[in-house]
């Protein structure tokens, strides 16, 4: 008989009985991952903080970043600029709040990329191994023989001073970590009875990868990716502060703290606020991944 209609089947049905018990587990495992210590909630709470600054801290801007205005350079924090203004008149929150998406923003960029390269090295070297993995573990340690600020430096200085420089200076840094840490896990993996099982049945290696090996790297690779924001953020600003970076007047953290140094003993605040929120944002990256790896791991969760 033809269906007029839509009848469930018994695997739908299945399927939509199962749904409420996933999600509870999903937010039992938040709730139990908030509350297993202060300190990840503490993290939780920042990150998302700046992650708000990141999207909406230039709408938010009580005044415009970039455009000065001398005479009112250098005022302490009042009711009217509660950061203070800088040497330019510019009001110093509003180009803390504004340079988010630039130092927060090229660290996730940063980070994307090399992530998808590392990873996509990792599986491919770790897997296939032989000549293959001679040759990318090779290439992967021509990066690494060099100490990474530095190898960060003379690429931003080749290319030009320009923050799109610096996401391909700091890309070229972190992708051999990433491709270093999910190769090893991958030659720990390929050897595991599921993943034979999986060879046995004559899956594809592609299909082993993609299903059986890939998802099982995911907890170490997120864990070290919270870590490395963090670092991230401040390679980023490190550059802009030697000037190797964003320029001026982009409101960069990094940018801002290296135009304050000149004027830190008379304009305590328009070095104090920049420092802050680099602080803040790397401290709520580091308890987030810290969380994360106690947590993820059952050989260290508290219990």
């Amino acid at each position: 008989m033809e269906r007029t209609g839509y009848a469930p089947t018994t695997r739908t049905i299945s399927t939509l009985a199962e749904r409420p018990t996933r999600t509870r587990s999903l937010l039992d495992s938040v709730r139990d991952f908030l509350t297993q210590s202060p300190l990840n909630l503490v993290g939780v709470v920042l990150i998302a903080l700046f992650l708000f600054l990141v999207a909406f801290g230039s709408l938010l801007a009580p005044h415009d970043p970039v455009q000065p205005n001398v005479a009112v350079k250098l005022q302490p924090p009042s009711s009217t600029y509660w950061f203070g203004t800088d040497e330019l008149g510019r009001d110093v929150l509003s180009r803390v709040m504004s340079g988010a998406k630039y130092s927060l923003g090229v660290a996730f960029i940063i980070l994307s990329i090399a992530v998808l390269v590392g990873t996509v090295v990792g599986l491919i070297a770790g897997y296939a191994g032989g000549i293959v993995d001679e040759f990318l573990m090779r290439v992967t340690d021509l990066f690494l023989a060099f100490p990474a600020l530095v190898l960060a430096m003379a690429i931003a200085a080749t290319l030009g001073r320009t923050l799109e420089n610096t996401v391909i200076a700091l890309t070229a840094v972190y992708w051999p970590w990433y491709a270093r840490l999910v190769r090893g896990q991958v030659l720990w993996l390929k050897e595991r009875e599921f993943v034979e099982a999986a060879r046995a049945i004559g899956a594809s290696p592609f299909r082993i990868l993609g299903r059986h090996i890939l998802p099982n790297t995911l907890a170490v690779v997120i864990v070290q990716l919270t870590l490395d924001v963090g670092y991230a953020v401040l390679a980023t600003s490190g550059l802009s502060f030697i000037g190797l970076g964003a320029q001026p007047p982009t409101p960069e953290w990094g940018t801002m703290i290296a135009g304050a140094r000149t004027f830190f003993r008379e304009a305590w605040w328009y070095i104090t606020f920049p420092g802050l929120a680099l602080t803040l944002t790397v401290l709520g990256f580091n308890l987030l991944g810290d969380g994360l790896r106690d947590f993820l791991d059952p050989r260290t969760r508290r219990r």
